[in-house]
């Protein structure tokens, strides 16, 4: 009651609304004088606060140690993690770009039955990649994880296939993995090319970490859906490479955060970290200025930088606008992934997923990063308060 309403980034505001959710659905968005809230109802006030719908985050992973045996540990530790990395920053639904699928699914299970708070869960389970990247190996071998790397165009559409009974969302490839002093392994086109065919058969999206121009290139003519991250080790954007992306039905999750916690992490001095910056700002630019379709992600779960100021701030440097950066988090997600009839607005018969903010985004960009209130299905799981 009483806030300002966001209900999609081409919609007009409604201000002093009302949004009457039930069984989990928005029975009704209007002005509140207009509005019939049924006797009884639960209020929660927003005089002063904006809402929009639920945010997505496209490029997360469930690998941080606190949620690595989410089958056995305490719902109040799991729930403290997800508060500190997903559900205090507005998520309501995220895909998990590469993880152990079965303590993935476990968490997933947890907090679908309503006994962890959480955001909805789509995940690649764990991806392929013709060598191990240099920067998971010590993780992996830590923990005890297997994640075997493929050989060959029919071991690869194999494992799409066995990942796919599995119960996954999506399919992560490595077309480019960074191995010791900067070597880059670029997956063959035709394993590409094979690991697409059988994920597109399965009606299953394609995400690529691409690293190189080379791994970009695999993709685009593999007929990858999604590039992971913008590219560190390629040469500048032009509007005419942008315009081969679209072409090809390619979205972008930039990570843009993830270049300036990966300079610090490594030591760089501030102005090599700024450069790195501003190159991914740039191609960031050049795609989002030709038309190209944005997903916000944040590469959290590999990184320890839950705070998402920086990445708005990033994209708003990039040039893109209030309305855009809006629909990465809600609207292109929602059609890239078909859940259109679902979620992605504040309207009629859509899921009860909202992000209620504290300030006005339209304003101040990074007014999407302070959450009042984050809503999945009509209950709160995140409350600032």
């Amino acid at each position: 009651m009483g806030g300002t309403v966001y209900p999609s980034p081409d919609a007009h505001p409604i201000t002093d609304a009302a949004i009457v959710i039930h069984d989990r659905r928005i029975a009704s968005v209007g002005a509140r004088g207009s509005s019939k809230v049924p006797p009884g109802a639960r209020r929660i006030d927003c005089s002063g606060k904006f809402v929009v719908s639920g945010f997505w985050n496209c490029h997360v992973h469930f690998i941080l140690p606190a949620l690595l045996q989410a089958r056995d540990t305490r719902a109040a530790d799991l729930n403290k993690q997800l508060d500190a990395m997903l559900n205090r920053w507005g998520f309501t639904t995220v895909f998990d770009l590469a993880s152990v699928l079965d303590n993935t699914q476990a968490l997933r299970r947890r907090i679908d039955s309503g006994e962890v708070r959480g955001p909805r869960i789509l995940t690649v389970g764990e991806p392929l990649w013709t060598a191990i990247p240099i920067y998971v190996r010590d993780f992996l071998s830590a923990n005890q994880i297997s994640m075997p790397v493929v050989t060959s165009p029919a071991e690869a559409a194999a494992r799409v296939r066995t990942e796919a009974r599995r119960g996954v969302d999506g399919i992560k490839l490595f077309t480019g993995s960074v191995q010791a002093g900067g070597r880059v392994a670029n997956m063959p086109l035709e394993m590409v090319r094979s690991a697409v065919e059988d994920a597109h058969r399965l009606h299953l999206p394609v995400f690529t970490h691409p690293q190189n121009s080379a791994g970009v290139e695999v993709a685009i003519a593999g007929g990858v859906d999604i590039l992971a991250h913008t590219v560190p080790d390629s040469p500048p954007w032009t509007p005419g490479f942008a315009g081969r992306l679209q072409r090809a039905h390619m979205a972008l999750i930039p990570t843009l955060t993830l270049f300036d916690s990966e300079a610090r992490k490594g030591g760089a001095s501030d102005a090599t970290r700024q450069a790195w910056i501003d190159k991914m700002v740039a191609e960031l630019r050049v795609f989002s200025d030709t038309g190209g379709e944005v997903l916000f992600g944040t590469d959290v779960g590999y990184t320890d930088h839950f705070d998402t100021t920086l990445e708005y701030a990033l994209m708003s440097r990039a040039g893109m606008s209030f309305e855009q950066i809006l629909a990465s988090l809600t609207t292109n997600p929602a059609r890239r992934f078909g859940d259109s009839d679902k979620c992605g607005r504040v309207a009629q018969g859509m899921d009860a997923d909202l992000t209620v903010l504290q300030g006005d985004p339209a304003t101040d960009i990074t007014a999407f990063s302070r959450v009042l209130f984050t809503i999945r299905g009509g209950e709160i799981i995140f409350s600032s308060q």
